[in-house]
């Protein structure tokens, strides 16, 4: 009998106050660019009602689709199950867990702006989830 090696895919957890914006649009484009090589969560300290429209809308000016997102809230269990957790503004509302490796994207928040001022929000946050899939060893599919 073999030992059959097993692998994990490394997974990353996106948490703001209002999981409806920032990082719905950070998991999005983990999602995207991963072709499913990291698992994502996000979630928040104080979840929204519902996505942000206009980070939907420029989310599918690039092709990634998020109108099936619902804001979530931050929970033990998301963060324990995540190899990297990014934080984005939401300061000492977001839980610190020993051991896990943090990283804290300082991000303009796109509620309540228009899409002039959410499109390079949403270039920055592509850019630096680029970064991530860097760092976790796995190649973008796109």
């Amino acid at each position: 009998m073999t030992d059959t090696p097993t692998t994990t895919k490394p997974s990353a957890l996106f948490v703001c106050v209002h999981n409806a914006g920032r990082s719905q649009m950070a998991a999005g484009f983990l999602r995207a660019l991963s072709g499913g090589a990291v698992a994502v969560r996000s979630a928040g300290s104080m979840p929204a009602d519902l996505i942000n429209p206009v980070a939907v809308e420029a989310m599918a000016e690039v092709g990634v689709d998020i109108t099936a997102e619902q804001p979530k809230v931050l929970t033990t269990d998301a963060v324990q199950a995540s190899d990297v957790v990014i934080t984005m503004g939401c300061g000492d509302a977001c839980p610190i867990f020993p051991g896990k490796r943090y990283e804290d994207w300082q991000l303009d928040d796109p509620a309540g702006q228009g899409l002039d001022a959410v499109r390079p929000i949403r270039d920055e946050i592509a850019r630096r989830v680029r970064g991530l899939l860097a760092s976790l060893e796995v190649e973008p599919v796109a």
